[in-house]
C-alpha cells in the first residue's frame, strides 16, 4: 500500500515539473542528504503514518458470486500517510517556482488519480483522497520533523493522502443449506403415537428456483 502511494506521488510530481532535468525523490532531507545534491531535485519524503480512526466500521462485509455468500471479511480500515514535499536547487527562486508548479497540479485533482495507481490499489478501485496544504497532526509539527531530520527549515507542501488498507478474506465458507433440518423422534415410554422422522424443507433460495425454472 505504501509503496503503491509513493509511486502515485511521485508520478504526480514528474507531470507537475515536467523536467527530465529535476529528480524526484523518496529520500529523508537530512543536512547530509541535502550537501550531496548536484541536481534539482523534489523530495517526497514519508514523515508520518497513521490510522483514520473517523473512518472505522465494525462488522463483516459479505462478497457473493452468483447470489451465493462466497466468503466475509473485515471493512477496510483507512490510513492517513502524510508527505513533506520540498524543492532543492541552488537558488530558493528555483525552489519556489518548483514548489509553485506542484502545487498548482496537485490541487487539481481531490483524490489520487486513476492513471497513476497501480495493483492492488487499482484492481480493487479504491478511492485515496488527497489533502494539499493541510496543518501537520496535532502531536507533530514542521518544526520537529525538521529537526528530527537534523535540517534547517524551510518551504514545503504538506500532502496528505488517505488511503483504504484491504484485509484478507476470512476464508471461503460452506455451501447453502438445500436440504430440509431431519428429526427423528422416538418414545422411550410407548405412549407417544407421533413418532418417526420428520423432514422441515426450506423455502427455495432465489438461485435454486432459477435452475429448477431452467431445466
Amino acid at each position: 500500500m505504501i509503496g503503491e502511494v509513493d509511486e502515485a506521488l511521485r508520478a504526480l510530481v514528474r507531470e507537475a515539473v515536467d523536467s527530465p532535468d529535476v529528480e524526484v525523490v523518496l529520500d529523508a532531507p537530512t543536512k547530509e542528504w541535502a550537501a550531496r545534491r548536484n541536481a534539482p531535485t523534489v523530495d517526497v519524503y514519508l514523515y508520518d503514518l497513521r490510522e483514520d480512526l473517523r473512518r472505522r466500521t465494525r462488522g463483516e462485509l459479505t462478497n457473493r458470486v452468483e447470489g451465493k455468500v462466497d466468503s466475509r471479511y473485515q471493512p477496510p480500515r483507512h490510513f492517513r500517510l502524510s508527505y513533506l514535499v520540498t524543492a532543492w536547487t541552488q537558488r530558493p527562486e528555483d525552489e519556489h517556482r518548483l514548489l509553485d508548479a506542484v502545487l498548482r497540479h496537485l490541487l487539481r485533482t481531490d483524490a489520487l488519480p486513476a492513471r497513476v495507481l497501480e495493483a492492488p490499489l487499482a484492481a480493487a478501485g479504491a478511492r485515496a483522497p488527497l489533502f494539499v496544504g493541510l496543518p501537520p497532526p496535532e502531536d507533530r509539527g514542521f518544526a520537529d520533523v525538521w529537526t528530527a531530520l537534523g535540517g534547517e527549515l524551510k518551504p514545503s507542501i504538506d500532502v496528505v493522502v488517505d488511503v483504504p488498507v484491504l484485509t484478507p478474506a476470512r476464508g471461503t465458507v460452506g455451501p447453502p443449506v438445500e436440504s430440509g433440518l431431519v428429526v427423528d423422534l422416538a418414545d422411550l415410554e410407548g405412549r407417544a403415537a407421533d413418532v418417526g422422522a420428520r423432514r422441515h424443507e426450506p423455502p427455495p433460495s432465489r438461485a435454486g428456483a432459477r435452475r429448477r425454472r431452467s431445466r
